[in-house]
């Protein structure tokens, strides 16, 4: 493509060159060599076309086109190209303007052809991943960086901005994603090797034809949000109906390998191999199964292509029908042992059915082929229909066998189920209950029966004779289900009735349970489903429970006023404090107990009230049970015992509750008494002494139990108190709780408790004493000699001052000291104490003063007396 230059010798000004003839006629001549060149390279360019359907045959084009013209447009640019140009535009304007018109065609191809190289060139690293590696994942996840490329193409090329440039450029881009795909799903070898493999490259074969166009629409809404006035509205049907059904025949190949190669392959699991009785047969579908692949493994033309659709119609429409016979045949040969039944079908019944719908599915498509006269007489046609016969012959076979078994097990069975009798019971009913522990009755209606209803009632459905007494129990399934509701419901009833009764009710109500079961019996015993008395029967049980639940509602009734009377009386407070206020003084120990004795007392008069109502109320239980009001039916006398036994607890409780409340009072620390230390007879003691305050401890004790006294036990088997018992002429014995009661080893374990914290309660108050016992010297000393002596010793005014200072001392130290100390429940005043000490130390202060006095006095008067010898003897 080089350009001839010419052979004369252009230096010179243009304009002197331009008028030389010869010149002139010389570069004509080259330009019109160089015109027909520029239009020949121009001619055969655009003549040109992509070498192949994939996109980089375009790009290739492009950039062939783009070097060519190049490589003109340099020459054209060389200086003494311009220059001849210059000389002829001088000389002869007409000539150089055709010449001038074949550059400017050169110019705009060029600059199409570098702008388009320019930009395709952009797209060549996505579309170098399409031929990278062996699987379509790779295409996949370039797809969208690609359409995003083409997007800025569209955007900011000059050419590659028409719909009749990038609709090509789209469908190029199309066919070389369907001929990767065409490559990894290869059918010749896909059908021979792993099945998970195969299906793994459909799957990722048919998501990347389906993204393919799913990439396409995101990018045409990104290209109009844009702004861009220039939106991709193309033909879609020209860049994806291919596409579109290459998907629909991955999505069938996928369908193959599921059903045929991976359902019918796990229909062979090694349990049915080892549990079949014809090993061979399982190894013959096996063989089966294998040859429904080998039509697709031998195709004889591309499935993939539109132009063959009809074919690969017909290859799975045959292997469809196949799949149905064989799937079908491998169902029934897997289930018939534990078919899989309709819900509500019964196990017989259900079975045929289930064969029977098998039946109809492999008729239907045998049906199909008859319509189809071609396919019905191909070998393959026949070998479709011996399958059918073959099966269809044996499930005929396996209904006859099931219901022939069932009738005849029905008609040796039923007989004997409705021989039953209505009930079972768990224990005998003759013997006496004392125990809550009831006899347990039990419907007795055989599951078998319904079901031999039911199979009956879907064996006549199926058009298939039933025995006759079959017939007649099915006719009668309303009644025999109303029985057994009935009978349920009963049976419920009376559970929860006995559920309801404790073992003293039990006992109480013993003749009506007993009548209960007489009548229940019945059901046990004499009735069976045959029986014509059965609604009778019902009746009647229901009515007896019915009283029976009226009697033990009515019990349960006052057995709950009478539990609500000894709620009451546990809930006495036998240790009511006295009230008292901040800063009010707190009570003595005397005062204490007797405060709390006196409210004992009173609250007495209202909870033996409460107890003396409870034998009225058995009283009311006696009339409705046996008809008396005697308060001592030897009905009921377990009864009184239950509940005087419940008394008994509910006293001890009582009591046991309020020392453990004493106990906790004794041992919170809020102070509830008050005591005084005081200085009696030289010794530091407490008033009461601790002596005293543990015989009122232990007497509220005594006190606290013996309220039991005024309980009146019951003479035996009844209700009413005992009356006194005149022992001598004048003692009377009251029998009440108070003996029992006060030997309960609860109470005497909580009064040892009490006693025990009150000894050490005052045991460590004692020794809080100790501080104060270091003063006993005040006390204790034989003052006299004390100070005879210190008065016979006549020592210095210093040892004098050593004495007043100590005592001195103490006073200050007592002042200091607090006069309440807080233990527990107790307070001690320590002021008397505080008293005492300060006056004995005072009159010890006054009585070594006394001494000193004396002394100096008798030592002045001996200075007088000295100073008055003087005196004299001067």
């Amino acid at each position: 493509l080089k350009l001839e230059m010419p052979t004369i010798n252009l230096d010179g000004e243009v304009a002197v060159l331009a008028t030389v003839s010869g010149v002139v006629q010389s570069l004509k001549r080259c330009a019109v060599t160089w015109q027909k060149l520029i239009l020949r390279v121009l001619e055969e360019q655009l003549k040109k076309v992509p070498q192949g359907n994939g996109p980089f045959a375009e790009i290739d084009l492009w950039r062939e086109r783009n070097a060519t013209l190049s490589a003109l447009t340099q020459q054209i640019k060389l200086p003494e190209v311009q220059k001849v140009l210059e000389i002829l535009q001088e000389a002869e304007p007409g000539f150089s303007g055709d010449l001038q018109i074949v550059l400017s065609d050169l110019k705009k191809h060029h600059m199409e052809a570098q702008d388009n190289a320019k930009f395709l060139s952009t797209l060549i690293r996505h579309l170098k991943s399409f031929s990278a590696g062996t699987g379509v994942d790779v295409i996949s996840n370039t797809i969208p960086s690609l359409l995003n490329a083409l997007r800025l193409v569209w955007v900011m090329s000059r050419h590659y901005n028409k719909e009749e440039r990038m609709v090509p450029f789209l469908e190029r881009i199309s066919w070389e994603i369907s001929a990767r795909v065409r490559r990894v799903v290869d059918l010749q070898t896909l059908f021979k090797g792993d099945i998970a493999a195969a299906k793994i490259k459909i799957t990722e074969a048919k998501d990347t034809l389906e993204q393919w166009k799913k990439c396409y629409f995101t990018t045409c809404a990104q290209v109009e949000e844009s702004g861009s006035k220039r939106f991709w509205k193309f033909d879609v049907k020209r860049l994806f109906e291919k596409t579109d059904y290459m998907v629909s025949i991955c999505q069938d190949l996928h369908d193959i390998f599921q059903v045929a190669n991976e359902e019918l392959y796990n229909i062979f699991i090694p349990e049915l191999t080892t549990v079949t009785e014809n090993p061979k047969a399982i190894d013959e579908l096996r063989r089966e199964v294998n040859i429904l692949n080998s039509p697709m493994e031998d195709l004889s033309f591309d499935p993939f292509s539109m132009e063959t659709a009809r074919d690969w119609a017909f290859v799975m429409g045959e292997f469809r029908e196949d799949v149905t016979v064989e799937i079908v045949k491998q169902i029934f040969l897997q289930n018939r042992k534990d078919p899989p039944l309709y819900k509500n079908h019964p196990p017989v019944a259900g079975a045929i059915s289930w064969s029977r719908s098998l039946c109809c599915r492999i008729k239907h498509t045998i049906t199909r082929f008859q319509e189809e006269e071609e396919l019905l007489a191909t070998e393959h046609g026949k070998e479709v229909k011996q399958i059918y016969l073959q099966v269809a012959k044996k499930m005929k076979e396996y209904e006859d066998q099931r219901y022939r078994q069932w009738r005849d097990r029905t008609e040796h069975l039923l007989p004997s189920l409705l021989k039953d009798t209505l009930l079972t019971v768990s224990s005998a009913t003759e013997e006496p209950v004392t125990t809550k522990k009831s006899v347990c009755f039990t419907l007795n209606f055989s599951p078998e029966i319904q079901e031999i209803i039911t199979e009956t009632k879907y064996m006549e459905q199926l058009r298939l004779s039933v025995p006759e007494m079959a017939r007649y129990v099915a006719f009668q399934e309303d009644k025999y289900l109303g029985y057994t509701s009935k009978l349920k419901a009963m049976l419920d009833r009376y559970h929860k009735l006995m559920e309801m009764m404790d073992v003293a009710e039990t006992k109480l109500l013993n003749d009506y349970v007993q009548e209960l079961w007489r009548i229940l019996k019945a059901g046990c015993k004499r009735l069976t489903w045959k029986s014509v008395g059965i609604g009778e029967f019902i009746v009647q049980c229901m009515q007896t429970i019915g009283r029976l639940e009226l009697l033990v509602h009515q019990i349960h009734n006052i057995s709950e006023d009478i539990s609500s009377k000894l709620r009451s009386i546990e809930s006495t407070d036998l240790f009511k404090l006295p009230h008292s206020k901040n800063g009010d003084k707190l009570p003595g120990v005397k005062e204490f107990f007797d405060y709390i004795k006196c409210e004992q007392e009173k609250d007495m008069e209202h909870v033996v009230k409460k107890y003396s109502a409870i034998p009225q109320l058995l009283i009311e239980v006696e009339i409705r049970v046996a008809n008396t009001n005697s308060g001592k039916s030897p009905k009921l006398a377990s009864y009184y015992a239950y509940w005087e036994n419940r008394i008994y607890q509910v006293l001890t409780q009582l009591i046991v509750k309020n020392l453990q409340a004493f106990n906790a009072a004794v041992l919170a620390n809020v102070p509830l008494i008050q005591i005084e230390a005081v200085l009696s007879v030289s010794e530091i003691t407490l008033q009461p002494n601790a002596s005293e305050i543990e015989k009122m401890t232990e007497q509220f004790i005594q006190d606290c139990v013996e309220v039991t006294k005024h309980f009146v036990r019951w003479m035996h088997g009844t209700c009413i108190e005992c009356p006194p018992q005149h022992v001598k002429a004048d003692e009377v014995v009251t029998f009440s709780f108070y003996s029992d009661i006060s030997q309960s080893p609860l109470i005497t374990e909580q009064a040892v408790l009490i006693t025990q914290n009150v000894h050490k309660l005052l045991a460590a108050l004692n020794k809080y004493l100790n501080q104060w016992r270091r003063y006993d010297l005040l006390w204790k000393s034989d003052k006299d000699a004390v100070l005879d002596r210190l008065a016979a010793e006549k020592p210095a005014c210093v040892i004098f001052d050593d004495h007043l200072q100590f005592y001195k001392k103490v006073v200050q130290e007592v002042t200091q000291q607090p006069l309440i100390k807080d233990e527990q429940f107790i307070r001690l005043q320590l002021a008397s104490l505080a008293s005492a000490v300060q006056e004995n130390a005072k009159s010890w202060m006054m009585s070594v003063g006394k001494v000193l006095n004396e002394l100096a006095r008798e030592e002045l008067f001996r200075l007088q007396d000295e100073i008055q010898v003087g005196v004299f003897s001067l």
